[in-house]
């Protein structure tokens, strides 16, 4: 009797939680659904679960309805005014509702340095190898990378790599807004979707190209829906008008820390004084390593949740 019991117990709660899971994904309220769309098709290697639930035509018409519009706009670069000081940077942690991460505060941006993959265009690195190779105060993950079947080792990044003032690498584009992200010899963030040839004559010295832009000289991007993106673990860059360069990392997927969306971003940046702000690869790329040790809850699947990389932003 107690074992027919516990059986039925059981047949009860599965019944519950299929209830919950069709009102939720199917029901009269859209904000689970929407999330769930725009959650599942940033990620690129967990698409199939929008897929499992709605047709194409359903989610197209979600992923149009939820999206971040950029101002098109490139940084105005005398705006900003780099101020060298001792300290060269400071680590804090930050709350939200959904998410948890932390904020780098890196007061000497000419300490700031494209990295990459020793092996990159054949096999990407963990974050942790790069910064122990080059002794690295603070690192963290940048541009996305060419992944067809979801089990990429990072080796490829997408769009154009700038390293010291030269192109080191082109593939395709990541088709998620923005443009070219880098740094200036004069240690300024530059953001703006223009040609290789005219970053490199404004004097871009380390860049990706990635997206969306969150803030451009001050002005948010606008963000319909929830912006498209979903909720996720997110790895941003800013920089105030003083030239402090801002690194954020949000933990996500796990029970501490679901994730943030675009707009998290902005209202992060934008309370932290960026002047200037843009989106990096986020989801499972997401990492932060402070003096060789992991900061963040990486959720990559390798060694201390590290994930195989082919580009990182290093302050030496």
């Amino acid at each position: 009797m107690k074992k027919k019991n516990k059986v039925l117990w059981i047949e009860v709660i599965v019944l519950i939680f299929c209830f919950f899971l069709l009102f939720f994904l199917y029901g009269p309220f859209s904000f689970f659904r929407e999330f769930f769309i725009t959650s599942s098709m940033t990620t690129f290697s967990h698409q199939y679960l929008a897929r499992m639930f709605y047709t194409s035509e359903e989610i197209d018409q979600v992923m149009r309805r939820n999206k971040v519009i950029e101002k098109n706009m490139v940084t105005s670069l005398s705006k900003i005014h780099v101020k060298k000081r001792r300290k060269l940077y400071s680590i804090r942690k930050i709350y939200g509702p959904l998410y948890q991460g932390y904020l780098v505060e890196i007061y000497d941006p000419f300490r700031i340095h494209l990295v990459t993959s020793f092996h990159m265009g054949t096999e990407g690195e963990d974050a942790l190898t790069v910064a122990g190779r080059h002794h690295a105060k603070i690192l963290i993950n940048s541009v996305g990378f060419l992944d067809p079947d979801f089990t990429s080792n990072g080796a490829v990044p997408h769009g154009t790599v700038i390293q010291n003032g030269k192109v080191i690498s082109q593939y395709g584009t990541s088709n998620v807004g923005g443009g070219f992200v880098g740094f200036t010899s004069s240690g300024k963030l530059f953001l703006g979707d223009v040609s290789v040839d005219e970053a490199l004559a404004i004097g871009v010295k380390d860049a990706v190209e990635f997206g969306p832009f969150l803030i451009v000289n001050g002005k948010k991007s606008s963000i319909e829906g929830n912006g498209g993106f979903g909720i996720a673990p997110r790895t941003a860059i800013g920089q105030r008008r003083d030239g402090t360069v801002l690194f954020l990392v949000i933990n996500g997927r796990i029970p501490s820390s679901v994730g943030a969306s675009m707009k998290d971003l902005i209202d992060i940046m934008e309370k932290n004084g960026a002047y200037n702000a843009v989106n990096m690869d986020g989801g499972s790329s997401s990492c932060l390593i402070e003096n060789s040790k992991v900061i963040n809850r990486p959720v990559g699947g390798g060694k201390n949740g590290l994930r195989k990389l082919p580009v990182f932003w290093m302050v030496k």
